[in-house]
């Protein structure tokens, strides 16, 4: 018997749509899992646009104040999908509620926030998932599984890459995202926080590093209505960019394994041109996001002249055979969220943890602060 639980989704931007879209479908690729996620309500600070989702999504309810989502005893779970600088006080507030929590990251503006939320996490007794999407990937997994069990030997370096260009135009409105005080560090949080957990996941943690980092767009001006997502604006007050375009960063890792990290907001020619080089003793493993479900494989003995095969992943490869029935049928983004909601109900029905949680956001935003101190200070630094 499948049971309802009731779910809130805050913060009703692209996100906000795609979480909503992984719980519709949740079921439809996982049949046995036995919880039934409910859209109860949506809390949207933009007028009509809770409205809007309740239309098309079918939530019971709607709200411009997500702290009646909070108080409200229908739900039982909750995606917080909003600005990061609101994540600490609405994470706090749905955990101490009882609330378990879907948030994405980097939750939050730094590691403190990043931690008060996890630690209240803790307290309640509550579940956690953060959005660490590129992890679920089946070809990330088998990744995994390949450096795991020695394919191509002890990994000696890795080279990771998060290249955009949602920032490049120079007509970018000046939303949030840009703000010290509201979007944290940037391109740091945005995407280097995924690079952070992908090297985590793979290789281990992280012992030391140095980075470097740069605004390139230093002037955008400030929007004259509500946005969503990457809206361009023209003609209104000029402000600055306060927070990083560009990073750059040197890896230590525990192992001794050798890293570069890069990520880059204002990438001209570049649309999520996402993925990571392994390299170890005896071989390599090549992961591009935009070619998601290949792998690139060089193992065996020959080392010099050895050559790449590119595997398509099937079944076999980590949560696949919840979407496709053989190799090389396609999977999209949309299907990691789908496989981060599972793990999450999955996560509340078990009472035991799944997937990426609050503990591994905390790490990821260490790793993000250090390299903010490093790119200040010009040295090496301890996460």
């Amino acid at each position: 018997m499948v049971d309802a639980l009731g779910v809130a989704v805050v913060g009703f931007g692209w996100m906000g749509r795609v979480h909503t879209q992984a719980y519709a479908r949740v079921l439809h690729h996982y049949p046995q899992l036995p919880l039934w996620p409910q859209l109860v309500s949506v809390a949207e600070e933009v007028p009509g646009r809770a409205e809007e989702a309740a239309a098309q999504f079918g939530f019971a309810s709607t709200t411009r104040d997500w702290r009646q989502v909070a108080a409200d005893p229908r739900v039982q779970a909750v995606s917080i999908t909003a600005p990061n600088f609101l994540h600490r006080e609405i994470g706090v507030a749905m955990a101490e509620a009882g609330k378990h929590i879907w948030i994405e990251k980097p939750v939050g503006l730094t590691a403190e926030d990043a931690r008060a939320v996890a630690d209240a996490v803790t307290k309640a007794g509550v579940q956690s998932a953060v959005g660490f999407n590129y992890r679920n990937a089946p070809a990330v997994a088998a990744a995994r599984e390949l450096i795991a069990a020695g394919d191509i030997g002890a990994v000696t370096h890795v080279r990771i890459r998060l290249f955009s260009d949602y920032a490049a135009h120079p007509e970018g409105a000046l939303t949030w995202r840009y703000e010290r005080e509201r979007g944290g560090s940037g391109v740091l949080g945005d995407l280097a926080s995924h690079g952070a957990d992908l090297a985590r996941f793979l290789l281990g943690d992280i012992a030391s590093l140095t980075a470097d980092t740069a605004i390139f767009v230093p002037e955008r001006a400030r929007p004259t209505g509500a946005t969503a997502g990457h809206t361009r604006a023209t003609g209104g007050e000029l402000g600055p960019v306060e927070n990083e375009d560009y990073v750059s960063c040197l890896l230590r890792f525990a192992s001794g394994a050798r890293g570069v990290l890069e990520a880059s907001r204002v990438a001209v020619g570049e649309q999520n041109n996402y993925g990571f080089e392994v390299h170890g003793t005896k071989g390599a493993v090549l992961w591009d996001f935009r070619r998601m479900n290949e792998l690139g494989i060089s193992s065996g003995t020959t080392y010099q002249d050895q050559p790449v095969s590119t595997v398509y992943v099937g079944p076999g490869h980590g949560e696949y055979a919840a979407f496709q029935p053989g190799a090389a049928n396609s999977m999209g983004y949309d299907d990691l969220k789908v496989i981060e909601a599972h793990r999450f109900l999955r996560s509340i029905a078990e009472g035991t943890s799944y997937g990426a949680t609050l503990a591994d956001a905390v790490h990821s935003a260490a790793v993000v602060d250090a390299m903010a101190r490093s790119a200040e200070s010009g040295s090496w630094v301890t996460p």
